[in-house]
C-alpha cells in the first residue's frame, strides 16, 4: 500500500452498488485515499446517505440507476464525467445472488442473474471506457476492478446461474485485460468468499427456511467453508481494491484474486 494516505487525489472513481456492504466499504476506502467519487446504485436515498458522510472528505456525485438499464448506465457515466471530470477508476461491484436447484432455476431467474451480474458489468465498463481511454492516453492510468466471487473460480451447488454469471465476469476480466494492456489501463477481479453482507443474510434466511437450522447454525455453515472459520469482512475487500488502484499495482493485470481465507487453496 502506498505510504501517502491521499495517494488517489484528483482521481475520479466510479463505484456501482455503492450504498451498502462491500460497495460502501470500497467508497469509504477510496474517499480516505483522496479520490473523487461517483456513487451508483438503485436507491437515491441510500446513495445520498453515504454521500453526505463522504463529502466531508472529498467531492461526491451520485447517480441513481439500475445497471441492467444499458441506456441509463451510459447516461449516468456521461453525467459523472461532466460532474467530476474524466473517469480513472471503475469498480463494478453491483450484483445479486439467488439460490435454487438447477431443475427449479427457470429462465427468468437465469436471465436475471446473467443480466445483473454479467451484462451489468459489461454495460458499466462499456459506458465508462471512452472516458478512461482518453484519460489514460494523456498519462493518467486507468483501473477497472470487477468484484466477482469465488463462484467465478469454482462451482457451487444450487447457485448455477450466479456461478455461470461470475465465471463470465472472470472471462471478461481476462479478455479485456489483454485488450487494454498497452493502453495504460489494467483490468482485474476480486473474488470474495462468503462476506458479511446482505447477500449472506439472504443465504442464511434461505438455509433456515429449507433446512430448519437456526440462523446461528446457518451462519456457521457458511463460515465453515472458510478455513479460518469466519466470514470475510467488507473492509478486507475494500483494502484489496485500494491496493489495485494504487500507483504500485500497474503490473497486476488480468488477475482474479480470491479473498476467502484460503477456501480455494485446497
Amino acid at each position: 500500500m502506498p505510504n501517502s494516505t491521499a495517494f488517489l487525489q484528483q482521481r475520479h472513481a466510479v463505484v456501482t452498488g455503492a450504498s451498502r456492504g462491500i460497495g460502501a466499504a470500497i467508497t469509504r476506502a477510496l474517499a480516505h485515499a483522496g479520490a473523487h467519487l461517483t456513487l451508483i446504485g438503485r436507491s437515491r436515498d441510500s446513495l445520498e446517505k453515504i454521500a453526505s458522510e463522504l463529502r466531508a472528505l472529498t467531492r461526491v456525485h451520485t447517480e441513481a440507476v439500475d445497471i441492467t438499464d444499458n441506456a441509463a448506465v451510459h447516461t449516468a457515466m456521461q453525467a459523472a464525467e461532466q460532474a467530476l471530470g474524466p473517469i480513472h477508476i471503475l469498480v463494478n461491484n453491483a450484483g445479486q445472488a439467488s439460490s435454487q436447484p438447477f431443475d427449479k432455476t427457470d429462465l427468468a431467474m437465469w436471465q436475471s442473474m446473467i443480466t445483473t451480474n454479467l451484462t451489468g458489468t459489461y454495460s458499466c465498463t462499456h459506458a465508462a471506457l471512452p472516458s478512461m481511454l482518453q484519460a489514460a492516453s494523456s498519462g493518467s492510468p486507468g483501473r477497472i476492478i470487477h468484484v466477482a466471487s469465488t463462484a467465478g473460480l469454482q462451482g457451487y451447488a444450487y447457485v448455477s446461474a450466479y456461478t455461470a454469471a461470475k465465471h463470465g465476469v472472470i472471462g471478461l476480466t481476462r479478455a479485456l485485460a489483454l485488450e487494454l494492456a498497452r493502453k495504460n489501463i489494467t483490468v482485474n477481479a476480486i473474488c470474495p468468499g462468503y462476506t458479511e453482507t446482505d447477500i449472506v443474510q439472504s443465504a442464511v434466511e434461505n438455509i433456515v427456511a429449507k433446512t430448519g437450522k437456526t440462523p446461528t447454525q446457518a451462519r456457521e455453515a457458511l463460515a465453515d467453508r472458510n478455513p479460518q472459520k469466519q466470514l470475510v469482512q467488507p473492509e478486507e475487500i475494500a483494502q484489496a481494491v485500494l491496493w489495485l488502484c494504487g500507483p504500485g499495482s500497474g503490473a497486476i493485470n488480468g488477475q482474479a484474486i480470491a479473498i476467502d481465507g484460503g477456501e480455494l487453496a485446497g
